[in-house]
């Protein structure tokens, strides 16, 4: 099953529910107005929209085509977003680009942030920006949104909670966030809005392709047209999202609509950093990590981050070449 908002007018968009190709919709405001409210009774809403799903498939109710420009984010706003660091390859080469070691923790606790989750962007929205100094970078990333997950959950229990998968462009802005990280409280205006997939998608419809706690394609990342990543979401991911829910949930209960994400998808190639997608490697996920890796090998970064005028699209395709959420494709504006 896959779900979308569209806009409206309003905040949080009109529920539909979005054929396989991604070409036609109907309308689910009679069985729940918004996302959010189907999240907060999924036990009884989801049956309803599956029901809704099968007589789509079969032009069995009235239709809508389906534009994704006319999306918003799933989720366009939610009441929590956290973000982990389930690549610890991008971690490693974060640090070692400016001469740091890597805690051994770092294997086995999961970093995460938290971060604004009250004005996400739509899919097909411009990242609006003021100033390219302040370091304009894509994350292409893979997000779960889960459904009330208690304290303490264990690992099992928070797979068990999955609901929905997307896709995420988890805006960073690199100029801003070493001054922020060095006042020793965390990232806040190093991490403007970011964009989430047209659709989500129930775990259940993408097959053989999730394991329960990881998605085992490639993540698209192009960038004004030409390939820039192809990395494996289901390769080198240290922590799947069970890990990273149940680590969420330590201390805190999650409620329904609580978006986790994967942080950068990123790979190793033979044991060390990856090379761009034109040398034959699987390429980044982020502009940042090109950059580590020219800074290691040169002593200095020749990769510019985004500027005004670039467009960055994010997808993931299924076996057979179909789009699964949809595309991320935004243009980077002038503020």
């Amino acid at each position: 099953m896959k779900l979308a908002s569209l806009k409206d007018g309003t905040r949080d968009g009109k529920l539909v529910v979005v054929n396989e190709q991604l070409t036609y919709c109907t309308e689910a405001a009679h069985i729940a107005p918004t996302l959010q409210a189907a999240l907060d009774d999924w036990p009884s809403v989801a049956p309803r929209l599956q029901t809704l799903a099968e007589s789509l498939s079969h032009d069995a109710v009235p239709t809508l085509r389906f534009h994704e420009h006319d999306a918003m984010s799933p989720l366009p706003r939610a009441y929590q977003w956290a973000d982990g660091s389930a690549y610890v390859n991008h971690v490693e080469l974060v640090r070692k680009a400016r001469g740091a070691d890597m805690p051994p923790s770092f294997w086995t606790d999961p970093l995460m942030y938290q971060g604004g989750s009250d004005a996400f962007l739509g899919p097909r929205d411009p990242i609006v920006m003021a100033d390219e100094a302040y370091g304009i970078d894509m994350e292409g990333e893979v997000a779960v949104i889960v459904d009330d997950v208690p304290m303490g959950a264990n690992v099992d229990q928070a797979r068990d909670a999955i609901r929905l998968v997307m896709l995420v462009n988890d805006v960073s802005l690199r100029g801003l966030i070493p001054a922020e990280l060095g006042k020793g409280f965390g990232f806040f205006q190093s991490k403007p809005s970011s964009a989430f997939s047209p659709v989500a998608v129930t775990p259940d419809s993408l097959g053989a392709a999730w394991d329960g706690g990881k998605l085992h394609l490639p993540l698209r990342v192009d960038l004004n047209g030409a390939p820039f990543g192809r990395a494996e979401a289901g390769v080198d991911m240290t922590f799947d999202f069970g890990e990273l829910i149940a680590h969420a949930a330590k201390t805190r209960p999650l409620g329904a609509g609580t978006i986790i994400g994967s942080g950068t998808v990123s790979n190793k190639l033979d044991g060390g950093a990856g090379k761009p997608v034109s040398d034959g490697g699987v390429g980044y996920s982020c502009i940042a990590e090109i950059r580590m890796i020219e800074t290691i090998e040169t002593g200095h970064a020749k990769t510019p981050f985004l500027k005004f005028g670039d467009t960055v699209r994010i997808e993931m395709l299924d076996g057979e070449g179909h789009s699964i959420f949809g595309a991320i494709e935004q243009a980077v504006e002038r503020a």
